[in-house]
């Protein structure tokens, strides 16, 4: 542990010491709501002592409440005092007598600032108190999503192992160790192992113990049917068939509801969207009557506009579930199965230089291969790692926008932009849009359909593999036969890891090789069973069909979930386009009037009839409102663009190429209006 983290942790151990004897004097032996924290502490997996944890809490929240409620006093102060808020009449209550009259005037501005203070110092202990409690909900909560989600696939693992011969105990021991795949689920049993092994505890009551600890209820059902099915004697092979069916209809049954709960906020969106734009057509009105607030049409260009769209994709986030683990395994020796750009990390041998200076060599002959094959292959580096792109667009974008605006040919003033919109956004907004994204969005895309090159095909193989093993061949002659039959890229990587076993690799490191290549969460998973189960048997034929069971439950729920999706991403792109529409309907037809308006009026600005009239949007500056409008759609279209994308895929990346081809239909239509 680092010095920093340890003087961290001894300051917060000191401060829930201090307030230790609070926490005593406000909460109770049997407090139901210290017993539901320390229930949360368990679910999360933190191993803070109940009392100290909320002490702790109580002693962030004191010092917060006693910071902002200085900064109350002082903000009371300012306001009060000094007279920037007057306080000549309050609630606007008669007074009876002078006397009072008198009192109240005396203290009405001490008590203004005192109760500034007091506020603002209970809404810090309020933030501080309840930021450290939502830390083991919040984690709870994730713990519970991801166990939750990966639960078909452990107990078809488990099933797996229980075909191959497995007993209770190894089951156990083997989804304990399977945390590179099945994350927070090996990490439930990995509780069960260890306190058998370290707390001499039989496994019956540490199943017990965790069912009722664990955050998720599935899992907890799950072990208390496996607690009876043990004491019984009953069939666990049997048992973990019927649950694997089971959870594979619940989470079919929870993606149909997360598709269903997606529709209704796609709905909302439509709404949302539109709120901006019916406030920017009032405002316009008003400014038209003589009423004009141009702080409030801006901050609803520039900050309503954009919160909106943000705000609706954070709601959406909490809905919508990606994949969890990154689908790396690891290999039998330790080995991390995930590695870093060869220029960053050149494998093996950065385990022993400065040992030798043979080995100082080979580093330095290996950095020098992997710069020439990234020279030879840029598009394959890039298509592998999308984010590398950043390194080089992000720089070469800076340099051209400062080229363009040291050369004077980018407007530098808000006038010069409002004078010219469509060249000064170009230049500050699309262009460097069209840089960093457009490189970024065609080699993700590269990346995403070469990787799904693999999955598409994933469970006819398998089930290839399954008859294939089923007429007596080993699963490495299985491994041949269905290379030698499948075209693509599935086939391909069959026969390369044929070849690498028949020089001399272990077949599940060539499994694990293959995986890691292409680091996908359900292959992983998929590739775990099967390297699992032969270590036992070369005849894994039920391991097969498991495994492309599991694999066709996926295909069902992905290809529902990509059908679903697909609707809302079209709701989206309709809803900005509408929303584009009117915005280039209100320039060049409302904004043309206006400015013909004011026009006329200030050609009969002296005539002696017109000094009667009204002037009717004669102040509007539709220079400026043409620009804002401008501005809008554009902010609208990146923002609806990675909401698109995050409802696609639930992946930001997969919003850039919304985030570029939606704003560009607004600048050529703005162009040309």
């Amino acid at each position: 542990m680092s010095t920093g983290s340890r003087s961290f942790g001894e300051g917060a151990d000191a401060l829930a010491d201090a307030f230790y004897p609070v926490y005593q004097w406000v909460f109770s032996e049997g407090s139901d709501f210290v017993a539901d924290v320390e229930v949360k502490l368990a679910e999360a997996r933190m191993d803070d002592p109940v009392e100290l944890f909320v002490s702790r809490a109580i002693g962030v929240g004191v010092l917060v409440g006693v910071l902002l409620w200085a900064l109350g006093l002082v903000l009371g102060y300012v306001l009060f005092y000094t007279g920037l808020v007057g306080t000549e009449t309050l609630i606007g209550v008669p007074v009876p007598n002078d006397t009072l009259l008198a009192i109240v005037q005396a203290l009405k501005i001490p008590a203004l600032v005192v109760g500034t203070g007091l506020v603002f110092g209970f809404m810090g202990f309020t933030v501080g108190f309840g930021t450290i409690l939502a830390v083991p909900y919040m984690r709870s909560s994730s713990r519970e999503r991801e166990i939750n989600m990966l639960l078909p696939d452990a107990v078809s693992f488990m099933y797996a192992l229980s075909i191959g011969g497995l007993n209770q105990l190894e089951i156990l021991e083997a989804m304990a160790k399977a945390d590179d795949t099945y994350g927070e689920v090996a990490m439930e049993f990995r509780s069960i192992v260890q306190e058998t092994e370290y707390f001499d505890t039989d496994y019956r009551t540490a199943v017990r113990n965790r069912a009722m600890e664990t955050p998720s209820d599935e899992l907890s059902q799950f072990l208390t049917d496996m607690l009876s099915i043990i004491n019984s004697g009953g069939d666990m092979t049997a048992f973990l068939s019927d649950k694997k069916d089971k959870h594979m209809r619940t989470a079919k049954q929870q993606q149909e509801l997360t598709l269903d709960t997606l529709e209704l906020f796609g709905e909302m969106y439509m709404t949302l969207s539109l709120f901006p734009l019916l406030l920017i057509i009032i405002l316009v009105i008003m400014s038209m009557l003589g009423q004009a607030q141009m702080y409030l049409l801006y901050a609803t260009v520039y900050v309503l506009t954009p919160a909106v769209g943000i705000g609706f994709l954070v709601l959406v986030s909490t809905v919508k579930e990606d994949e969890p683990g990154d689908g790396y395994l690891e290999f039998d020796d330790g080995e991390p199965g995930h590695r870093e750009p060869g220029l960053v990390d050149l494998g093996l041998v950065e385990r022993f230089v400065g040992d030798h200076a043979v080995f100082d060599r080979v580093k330095s002959r290996e950095g020098n291969y992997e710069t020439k094959q990234l020279l030879r292959h840029p598009a394959g580096f890039f298509r592998d790692r999308p984010l590398f792109t950043l390194a080089f667009s992000v720089p070469v974008t800076a340099v051209i926008v400062g080229n363009v605006v040291l050369a004077g040919v980018a407007p530098t003033t808000v006038d010069g932009i409002v004078d010219a919109p469509i060249w000064g956004t170009f230049l500050y907004v699309y262009l460097p849009l069209y840089l960093v994204g457009v490189p970024l969005a065609v080699f993700r895309e590269w990346n995403v359909r070469s990787r799904r090159r693999i999955t598409n095909k994933l469970s006819d193989n398998l089930r290839k593999l399954s008859s294939a093993n089923d007429t007596g061949m080993t699963i490495l002659e299985s491994i041949k036969a269905v290379s030698d039959t499948t075209r693509g890229k599935l086939g391909e990587e069959f026969e390369v890891m044929h070849e690498k076993v028949n020089y001399g690799t272990s077949l599940k490191r060539a499994l694990v090789e293959f995986n890691n290549k292409y680091h996908i969460p359900r292959l992983a998973r998929t590739v775990k069973l099967i390297s699992k189960a032969q270590e036992a048997s070369s005849q894994i034929t039920a391991v097969l069909t498991t495994a492309a069971q599991a694999s066709e439950n996926q295909d069902d729920i992905e290809r529902e979930r990509r059908s679903r999706a697909r609707m809302q991403v079209v709701i989206i792109v309709m809803t900005y386009l509408t929303l584009l529409a009117v915005m280039i309907i209100l320039k060049v037809k409302f904004l043309g009037t206006m400015s013909g308006l004011s026009t006329s009026s200030a050609a009969t600005a002296g005539a002696e009839t017109a000094s009667n009239q009204m002037s009717f949007g004669g102040d509007i500056d539709t220079q400026l409102l043409g620009a804002m409008f401008f501005h809008a759609v554009t902010m609208q279209g990146i923002i609806a663009g990675f909401i698109a994308g995050y409802i696609r895929d639930a992946s930001l990346l997969s919003g850039v190429k919304f985030a570029v081809v939606l704003p560009t239909i607004a600048l050529i239509a703005f162009a040309f209006a």
